[in-house]
């Protein structure tokens, strides 16, 4: 099973942001928590504050009634996208203006789990046979 979760437009560039999404991608929860909990960038607080809403979304799919820690969740897809671009201007010599880009992001976290569900069991199908 696998869940996702979102954040759009994060005041923040891309690329910074894909510095920290490269440490966890592929990593498990716990070892990814870990990993931003004492990350020293700001990028860290938002992923970590993404990668907690995509765990109770798959604790929900699963109708509450399984724990993320028995099913050793794995970060399977993460990726940072660049979001909109604030544009102001900001007085030069001359009577010029220079413009200032405030770069924003989206997140993006999906997390699988690598021991199966209860519910997931594995259904033996037969061959299907063609009819003339």
């Amino acid at each position: 099973m696998e869940a996702t979760a979102s954040l759009n437009s994060i005041p923040m560039s891309v690329r910074k942001m894909r510095l920290v999404v490269d440490l966890i991608r592929g990593k498990r929860v716990g070892e990814a928590l870990g990993i931003l909990e004492y990350s020293k960038q700001e990028a860290a607080i938002w992923l970590r504050k993404n990668l907690l809403s995509a765990i109770a979304n798959w604790e929900y799919k699963t109708d509450g009634l399984q724990s993320a820690d028995e099913f050793e969740l794995v970060i399977s897809e993460i990726y940072a996208d660049a979001g909109a671009q604030i544009k102001r201007f900001r007085p030069a010599p001359h009577g010029r203006a220079h413009r200032i880009r405030k770069h924003s992001c989206h997140i993006t976290i999906k997390v699988s789990n690598s021991v199966a569900l209860p519910s997931e069991g594995v259904e033996a199908t037969e061959p299907e046979t063609v009819q003339e």
